[in-house]
């Protein structure tokens, strides 16, 4: 299963709500342009995880990209390091009920040195805590 957040139309092509690919394995959860936090936890709260708790994965690989964030200059999204802090540790709950607590995480984006270092730091400092 793959799911996103991401800004739309500035995602390359894909990612709009209706795809769900061949096996339905496919969750987007596309946000506008301005969106913050709010938005972001919502599409969390009602689309992503009700799917992960779903499908119940072995292992979660987290694509961690902080371009959302709000000093970027990629997007024009307005996501904080709390807002990163409070999806690790969700998708933390998710990975202990089915995967054993069992998660990757890999380093996507991120454009302002400082966005980028003080929530990498944040998304670290929940992972460290579980």
């Amino acid at each position: 299963m793959y799911c996103s957040t991401h800004e739309m139309p500035l995602y390359p092509g894909t990612g709009a709500i209706g795809e769900r690919g061949e096996h339905n394995t496919i969750i987007n959860a596309p946000l506008s342009a301005g969106d913050g936090g709010d938005a972001f936890r919502e599409a969390f709260e009602t689309v992503i995880l009700p799917r992960l708790r779903e499908f119940k994965p072995d292992i979660l690989v987290i694509s961690a990209g902080f371009d959302a964030h709000t000093r970027d200059p990629l997007a024009n999204l307005n996501l904080v390091e709390a807002d990163y802090t409070w999806v690790t540790q969700r998708l933390m709950d998710i990975a202990d009920a089915s995967a054993q607590g069992r998660i990757v995480s890999l380093l996507e984006g991120g454009y302002d040195l400082q966005g980028l270092s003080r929530s990498a730091a944040a998304h670290v400092t929940a992972l460290m805590r579980g």
